[in-house]
């Protein structure tokens, strides 16, 4: 799957269980918990390809996110081994709130900025290409965006590091949709697939599942957070 498709699956799930969910966990959310998770969610998503040196998060912060993702390669494994996988979905989730319980604010602030800068270029929500307007403009919206939620977002928000997990496993589920499959249990090397996009990109990914996902996600958030904000209670 794309960038675009992986970050809107991510959105529709944080959407589609924020009434539900969370509140299991002992955790309440607010209807902007439930638009900011969204968002955060979709950046989240692109979270497995940091294994992939020219995916989407590899070109979101210019050369910097390039090395990264160069770097995280050599070290998993290459592309679609220990970065798709549960594990690495449990370690994103617990190193997310070991950073906001043990860290505190400022990692809040540094994980909130790097997610919405993902989303954003995911979503395309700047010039096209991967110059230095696009990648000013990330930053920038990333920048604006992430002061804006600052209002908002609680010292230690206990709902961050379940947006992590649930968007790194939104990316997980999507390529489980593609002939390469995932390896979910790696280090077996077993790839789990049941194959509805033959070809990245193709009508079924970008005419069909894409805008159903995107209907979909506006339609919960209107629900959960103006007709009936009272599921989140």
């Amino acid at each position: 799957m794309m960038g675009h498709s992986h970050a809107v699956s991510g959105a529709l799930l944080f959407a589609a269980t924020a009434p539900f969910v969370p509140p299991l966990m002992g955790m309440h959310l607010t209807p902007a918990d439930v638009l900011m998770g969204t968002v955060l969610c979709a950046g989240a998503a692109l979270l497995p390809d940091l294994d992939h040196h020219d995916g989407t998060i590899a070109n979101f912060l210019g050369p910097i996110s390039k090395m990264l993702c160069r770097f995280v390669a050599w070290a998993s494994g290459g592309h679609r081994h220990a970065t798709h996988s549960l594990l690495f979905v449990a370690l994103m989730g617990g190193g997310s709130w070991a950073g906001i319980t043990f860290l505190g604010r400022y990692f809040t602030i540094g994980l909130t900025f790097f997610l919405l800068a993902m989303a954003i270029k995911a979503l395309r929500l700047h010039p096209p290409g991967h110059g230095a307007g696009a990648w000013i403009t990330v930053v920038g919206l990333a920048a604006l965006g992430t002061f804006g939620m600052l209002t908002w977002l609680p010292n230690a928000p206990g709902w961050l590091p379940y947006a992590v997990a649930l968007g790194t496993l939104a990316h997980l589920m999507g390529d489980c949709l593609t002939k390469q499959g995932s390896p979910l249990l790696w280090p077996h090397k077993q790839r789990y697939e049941i194959v509805l996009i033959k070809r990245t990109g193709n009508d079924m990914e970008t005419k069909i599942l894409v805008p159903v996902m995107t209907v979909a996600t506006f339609g919960l958030l209107l629900w959960s957070t103006a007709i009936s904000p009272t599921v989140l209670g």
